[in-house]
Protein backbone atom coordinates (compact mmCIF):
# COMPACT_ATOMS: atom_id res chain seq x y z
CA UNK A 1 0.00 0.00 0.00
CA UNK A 2 1.20 3.44 -0.61
CA UNK A 3 0.11 7.18 -0.67
CA UNK A 4 1.55 10.32 -2.16
CA UNK A 5 2.35 13.44 -0.63
CA UNK A 6 1.49 16.97 -1.64
CA UNK A 7 4.59 17.35 -3.55
CA UNK A 8 3.74 14.15 -5.68
CA UNK A 9 6.43 11.78 -3.70
CA UNK A 10 4.80 8.46 -2.90
CA UNK A 11 4.97 7.52 0.18
CA UNK A 12 5.02 4.05 1.43
CA UNK A 13 3.66 2.42 4.90
CA UNK A 14 6.37 1.07 6.73
CA UNK A 15 6.01 -2.85 7.63
CA UNK A 16 5.89 -2.14 11.38
CA UNK A 17 3.36 0.38 11.24
CA UNK A 18 1.58 -2.33 9.18
CA UNK A 19 2.66 -5.09 12.18
CA UNK A 20 1.61 -2.69 14.61
CA UNK A 21 -1.67 -1.82 12.69
CA UNK A 22 -2.38 -5.51 12.53
CA UNK A 23 -1.78 -6.27 16.18
CA UNK A 24 -3.93 -3.28 17.36
CA UNK A 25 -6.81 -4.51 15.45
CA UNK A 26 -6.36 -7.81 16.61
CA UNK A 27 -7.14 -6.70 20.11
CA UNK A 28 -9.66 -4.12 19.09
CA UNK A 29 -7.92 -1.27 19.85
CA UNK A 30 -6.72 0.03 16.03
CA UNK A 31 -9.91 2.63 16.27
CA UNK A 32 -9.38 4.13 19.34
CA UNK A 33 -5.23 4.76 19.62
CA UNK A 34 -3.44 7.73 18.40
CA UNK A 35 -0.07 6.75 16.21
CA UNK A 36 2.00 7.58 19.00
CA UNK A 37 0.41 4.76 21.18
CA UNK A 38 -0.04 2.21 18.26
CA UNK A 39 4.23 2.79 18.08
CA UNK A 40 4.06 2.09 21.99
CA UNK A 41 3.03 -1.84 20.45
CA UNK A 42 5.95 -2.47 18.52
CA UNK A 43 8.17 -4.57 21.42
CA UNK A 44 4.70 -6.76 22.00
CA UNK A 45 5.39 -8.67 19.18
CA UNK A 46 6.82 -11.91 18.43
CA UNK A 47 10.57 -10.80 18.72
CA UNK A 48 11.03 -7.34 19.80
CA UNK A 49 10.54 -7.99 23.22
CA UNK A 50 13.81 -6.99 25.08
CA UNK A 51 15.71 -10.02 26.95
CA UNK A 52 14.79 -10.58 30.46
CA UNK A 53 16.29 -12.70 33.40
CA UNK A 54 14.83 -13.15 36.74
CA UNK A 55 16.26 -11.16 39.22
CA UNK A 56 18.08 -8.81 36.92
CA UNK A 57 18.99 -5.66 38.35
CA UNK A 58 19.53 -2.43 37.17
CA UNK A 59 21.62 -0.52 39.76
CA UNK A 60 24.78 -2.58 40.97
CA UNK A 61 24.73 -3.67 44.52
CA UNK A 62 21.09 -3.29 45.00
CA UNK A 63 19.04 -6.49 46.54
CA UNK A 64 16.23 -7.99 44.07
CA UNK A 65 12.99 -8.23 45.78
CA UNK A 66 10.19 -8.55 43.26
CA UNK A 67 6.64 -6.86 43.54
CA UNK A 68 3.50 -7.90 42.90
CA UNK A 69 3.09 -8.43 39.07
CA UNK A 70 -0.37 -6.20 39.55
CA UNK A 71 1.60 -2.83 41.09
CA UNK A 72 3.36 -1.97 37.83
CA UNK A 73 2.95 -2.33 34.54
CA UNK A 74 4.99 -4.23 31.52
CA UNK A 75 6.68 -2.23 28.96
CA UNK A 76 9.98 -1.60 27.06
CA UNK A 77 11.04 1.76 28.30
CA UNK A 78 12.95 3.92 27.19
CA UNK A 79 11.80 2.84 23.81
CA UNK A 80 8.11 2.92 24.10
CA UNK A 81 8.48 6.13 26.91
CA UNK A 82 10.98 8.34 27.62
CA UNK A 83 12.48 8.43 30.89
CA UNK A 84 13.20 11.58 32.34
CA UNK A 85 12.57 11.80 36.03
CA UNK A 86 13.49 10.08 38.98
CA UNK A 87 10.15 11.10 41.55
CA UNK A 88 11.64 10.95 45.40
CA UNK A 89 8.98 8.96 48.05
CA UNK A 90 9.29 8.51 51.61
CA UNK A 91 7.51 5.50 52.77
CA UNK A 92 5.79 6.82 55.96
CA UNK A 93 7.05 3.39 57.82
CA UNK A 94 9.55 1.50 57.63
CA UNK A 95 11.79 -0.65 55.18
CA UNK A 96 10.13 -3.87 56.34
CA UNK A 97 6.67 -2.38 55.68
CA UNK A 98 7.34 -0.97 52.14
CA UNK A 99 8.29 -4.37 51.14
CA UNK A 100 5.12 -6.14 52.65
CA UNK A 101 2.73 -3.57 50.70
CA UNK A 102 4.88 -3.41 47.48
CA UNK A 103 4.81 -7.29 47.28
CA UNK A 104 0.81 -7.04 47.99
CA UNK A 105 -1.30 -7.46 45.11
CA UNK A 106 -3.89 -5.46 46.93
CA UNK A 107 -2.22 -2.49 47.60
CA UNK A 108 -2.17 -1.34 44.13
CA UNK A 109 0.67 0.66 44.20
CA UNK A 110 4.81 0.12 43.98
CA UNK A 111 7.97 1.59 44.01
CA UNK A 112 11.08 0.49 41.50
CA UNK A 113 13.41 1.04 44.73
CA UNK A 114 13.13 1.13 48.26
CA UNK A 115 16.61 3.02 49.98
CA UNK A 116 16.80 1.77 53.72
CA UNK A 117 18.19 4.25 56.20
CA UNK A 118 21.52 2.11 56.21
CA UNK A 119 21.78 2.78 52.62
CA UNK A 120 20.61 -1.01 51.80
CA UNK A 121 18.62 -0.62 48.20
CA UNK A 122 15.81 -2.83 46.63
CA UNK A 123 15.54 -3.27 43.38
CA UNK A 124 11.46 -4.59 42.98
CA UNK A 125 10.70 -3.47 39.69
CA UNK A 126 12.77 -3.32 36.45
CA UNK A 127 13.45 0.57 35.27
CA UNK A 128 12.16 -0.58 31.63
CA UNK A 129 8.37 -1.41 33.39
CA UNK A 130 6.28 1.30 34.66
CA UNK A 131 5.41 1.60 38.44
CA UNK A 132 2.31 2.88 39.82
CA UNK A 133 4.35 4.98 42.17
CA UNK A 134 3.17 8.75 41.39
CA UNK A 135 -0.76 8.25 41.55
CA UNK A 136 -0.24 9.98 37.85
CA UNK A 137 -0.39 7.58 34.80
CA UNK A 138 2.01 10.10 32.69
CA UNK A 139 4.29 10.51 35.30
CA UNK A 140 4.60 7.18 35.99
CA UNK A 141 4.91 6.24 32.45
CA UNK A 142 8.15 8.71 32.25
CA UNK A 143 9.63 8.32 35.82
CA UNK A 144 11.82 6.18 38.57
CA UNK A 145 10.14 5.94 41.45
CA UNK A 146 12.37 5.36 44.76
CA UNK A 147 11.36 4.83 48.25
CA UNK A 148 13.25 5.91 51.35
CA UNK A 149 12.27 4.54 54.59
CA UNK A 150 10.98 6.77 57.24
CA UNK A 151 8.39 9.54 58.41
CA UNK A 152 8.08 12.83 56.59
CA UNK A 153 7.66 15.03 60.16
CA UNK A 154 10.94 13.04 61.46
CA UNK A 155 14.11 15.21 60.53
CA UNK A 156 16.24 11.47 61.97
CA UNK A 157 14.58 9.46 59.19
CA UNK A 158 16.93 10.64 56.62
CA UNK A 159 20.66 9.35 57.25
CA UNK A 160 23.85 10.22 55.76
CA UNK A 161 23.97 6.69 54.43
CA UNK A 162 20.68 7.22 53.16
CA UNK A 163 21.01 10.22 51.31
CA UNK A 164 24.60 8.88 50.02
CA UNK A 165 23.41 5.64 48.72
CA UNK A 166 19.64 7.21 47.01
CA UNK A 167 22.52 9.95 45.72
CA UNK A 168 24.24 7.06 43.76
CA UNK A 169 21.20 5.61 42.51
CA UNK A 170 19.80 8.79 41.07
CA UNK A 171 23.18 9.19 39.77
CA UNK A 172 22.99 6.16 37.88
CA UNK A 173 18.95 6.68 36.82
CA UNK A 174 20.47 10.06 35.39
CA UNK A 175 23.29 9.24 33.92
CA UNK A 176 21.63 5.60 31.76
CA UNK A 177 18.98 7.82 30.50
CA UNK A 178 20.46 11.05 29.89
CA UNK A 179 18.91 13.80 31.59
CA UNK A 180 20.46 16.42 34.29
CA UNK A 181 20.30 16.08 37.98
CA UNK A 182 18.19 19.31 38.52
CA UNK A 183 15.45 19.73 40.29
CA UNK A 184 13.05 20.01 36.66
CA UNK A 185 13.88 16.26 36.78
CA UNK A 186 14.49 15.10 40.15
CA UNK A 187 11.03 15.60 41.79
CA UNK A 188 9.43 15.06 45.16
CA UNK A 189 6.06 13.07 45.13
CA UNK A 190 4.22 16.35 46.51
CA UNK A 191 5.31 17.74 42.86
CA UNK A 192 3.49 15.45 40.80
CA UNK A 193 0.36 16.90 39.57
CA UNK A 194 -2.55 16.20 40.88
CA UNK A 195 -1.26 13.85 43.74
CA UNK A 196 -2.63 14.55 47.48
CA UNK A 197 0.93 13.37 48.77
CA UNK A 198 3.00 15.82 50.89
CA UNK A 199 6.34 13.86 50.68
CA UNK A 200 9.46 13.35 50.93
CA UNK A 201 8.26 16.41 53.17
CA UNK A 202 10.23 19.31 54.41
CA UNK A 203 12.97 17.70 56.32
CA UNK A 204 14.10 16.43 52.58
CA UNK A 205 17.58 18.22 52.26
CA UNK A 206 17.28 18.84 48.06
CA UNK A 207 20.29 20.86 48.23
CA UNK A 208 22.27 18.21 49.93
CA UNK A 209 20.75 15.47 48.41
CA UNK A 210 21.38 17.23 44.47
CA UNK A 211 24.87 17.72 45.24
CA UNK A 212 25.80 14.30 46.48
CA UNK A 213 24.00 13.15 42.81
CA UNK A 214 26.10 15.51 40.92
CA UNK A 215 29.34 14.24 42.62
CA UNK A 216 28.28 10.68 42.28
CA UNK A 217 27.60 11.52 38.22
CA UNK A 218 31.47 13.06 38.22
CA UNK A 219 33.20 10.28 39.97
CA UNK A 220 30.98 8.25 37.26
CA UNK A 221 32.73 10.12 34.21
Amino acid sequence: MEQHSPTGRRRGIGRRALLIGGAAAGLGTAGVLGSDELSRLWWRLPGNDKPRKEGELDHEGAEWIPASAVNWRRADRPADYVIDRVVIHVVQGSYPVALKVFRDPEHGAAAHYVVRKDGHVAQMIRELDVAFHAGNRGINERSIGIEHEGFVDRPGSFTDAMYRASARLTAGICARYGFPADREHVVGHVEVPGTDHTDPGPHWDWDRYLELVRKALVRRA
